[in-house]
């Protein structure tokens, strides 16, 4: 699949791990032996359902935020060669698109790689949310879902703290304090 319709494809996939990171709930199918998928509801016009993984490629990351609970969804994409797109990252509805500076995409290669993101993972840290109103944010990779909020006493993971501030400095999302 390009590289382009898989990133639209992605788009429902990062609004049902939003929604779950915002109100606490899990994406996993814990009785399902391990496997990670999320069943959103059927289509308009009787679609089946469909299984959506809850992982993006290996070298990709996704960024979804939102402030508080009725805040818009801003998502921003980022592809293995650097290539990002955002969605209504200024809050303006606007698409945004560009390119990470080559240092920047070596430097996200090497977080996204580092084994130290698997104990980050929502799963691995039995992650909720607790702050009302506050910034969430969600970064989508090939380990699985990071959840974080900007909110006093919230516990700050190293790697991907490090790709999310990478992913804000870089590109219209919004900066986490």
């Amino acid at each position: 699949m390009l590289p382009r319709a898989r990133s639209r494809l992605l788009l429902p996939v990062l609004a049902a791990a939003l929604v779950g990171a915002l109100t606490g709930c899990s994406l996993l199918d814990r009785d399902a032996g391990g496997t990670s998928v999320a069943q959103p509801p059927a289509a308009a016009g009787g679609g089946a359902q469909l299984e959506i993984p809850t992982t993006v490629a290996a070298g990709q990351v996704s960024l979804l935020q939102r402030l508080g609970a009725d805040g818009p969804l801003r998502t921003l994409s980022v592809e293995r060669d650097g290539a990002w797109q955002c969605l209504d990252c200024a809050g303006d509805g606007v698409t945004s698109r560009g390119t990470l500076a080559p240092e920047l995409v070596e430097r996200l290669q090497v977080l996204l790689a580092d084994p130290a993101l698997a104990s980050e993972t929502d799963q691995a840290r039995t992650y909720r949310t607790t702050c009302i109103d506050a910034l969430t944010s969600s970064l989508l990779t090939s380990t699985g879902l990071i959840t974080s909020q900007d909110c006093p006493g919230e516990e700050r993971t190293r790697v991907a703290g490090e790709i999310l501030l990478l992913l804000t400095q870089a590109t219209p999302a919004e900066i986490v304090g």
